[in-house]
């Protein structure tokens, strides 16, 4: 998925209330729940008893200030970094230049703001925790679904997410242009390894006994590390395959034997080297871990005026 097309700069003011996520955005969050994270975020750092900026920034002073990239990458979390300055300041004013999904380069101002300075001081590194992590998702996950770019592949996350930060982090692999795997553990059946050991080692009666209990239409898919397991679960119906870890002619291999039975999807250290050389064997998805739990933060930082 290409970056978004550049958008009008919006304008968030002390004088309106404010909506900090802009319409048909995707954000996965609800207003009242942006608002009480964000909170949240800004109660455990004391920002409201920020000793320092209390003590050395006196209390009519105004600033300007903006929101920059110091390297280039992928944007996501701009509603989050509008919350933390608003919340902790409500006469602050920010003018948005660049939204979530949008590519920056480096020295790209993303926000700037107009207000007391003590509340963008304060705001500041919630913000940018915010925003450093979710747009280093985007970014790491922009640069793999270029690495296929002309394939019919997709780039997918997986659940290796932080407790609490599922939603976000699989957001900002949609900024980044990557798709998800299974929200949940409700969503569908993914029979991994230590299933079928609980199923006296075999994929075949996993698979049997998933489509015995779940409901129909519920994908079920079986992780497989070697042709032998494929064909067995072939031969039981699976609805997709993962492949762990195989090397690239067992993957045309199975790619071959699941052609009008499943789908298929390769996983288990994937990297940017790799990751073409996976996709190029016809398998229809890539599933990637480092994506949420591995992808550095992307430079960004505050710089007052």
């Amino acid at each position: 998925m290409a970056p978004r097309a550049p958008v009008p700069p919006r304008r968030i003011t002390p004088l309106a209330t404010p909506s900090y996520v802009p319409v048909g955005s995707g954000f996965p969050l609800s207003e009242p729940a942006l608002v009480n994270l964000v909170k949240a975020a800004l109660d455990e750092d004391r920002s409201f008893d920020d000793v320092t900026t209390i003590s050395t920034v006196v209390a009519m002073r105004h600033a300007r200030a903006a929101l920059v990239a110091r390297a280039p990458g992928r944007l996501a979390g701009v509603p989050l970094a509008l919350a933390a300055f608003r919340l902790l300041e409500s006469h602050v004013e920010i003018r948005v230049d660049v939204e979530d999904g949008s590519t920056v380069n480096a020295g790209d101002t993303i926000l700037f703001l107009t207000g007391p300075a003590r509340g963008l001081l304060s705001a500041e590194r919630v913000a940018l925790n915010f925003m450093q992590r979710l747009s280093g998702i985007a970014t790491l996950t922009a640069r793999y679904v270029e690495a296929v770019h002309g394939l019919n592949v997709q780039i997918v996350d997986t659940r290796k997410t932080p407790p609490g930060w599922r939603d976000l982090d699989k957001y900002a692999v949609r900024c980044g242009g990557g798709r998800n795997h299974r929200r949940d553990l409700s969503d569908a059946v993914l029979i991994k390894d230590n299933h079928i050991a609980s199923c006296e080692g075999d994929v075949a009666v996993a698979v049997a006994r998933a489509r015995a209990h779940v409901p129909a239409g519920l994908l079920i898919q079986a992780e497989c590390d070697t042709v032998v397991q494929v064909r067995a679960a072939i031969a039981a119906g699976v609805d997709a395959l993962l492949l762990d870890n195989m090397s690239l002619p067992a993957i045309r291999e199975c790619v071959q034997l699941a052609n009008g039975h499943c789908w298929t999807e390769a996983s288990g250290g994937v990297t940017l080297d790799t990751v073409r050389g996976i996709a190029e064997c016809g398998v229809d998805r890539i599933s990637i871990g480092a994506l949420t739990h591995s992808a550095p933060s992307l430079d960004l930082a505050l710089e007052v005026e």
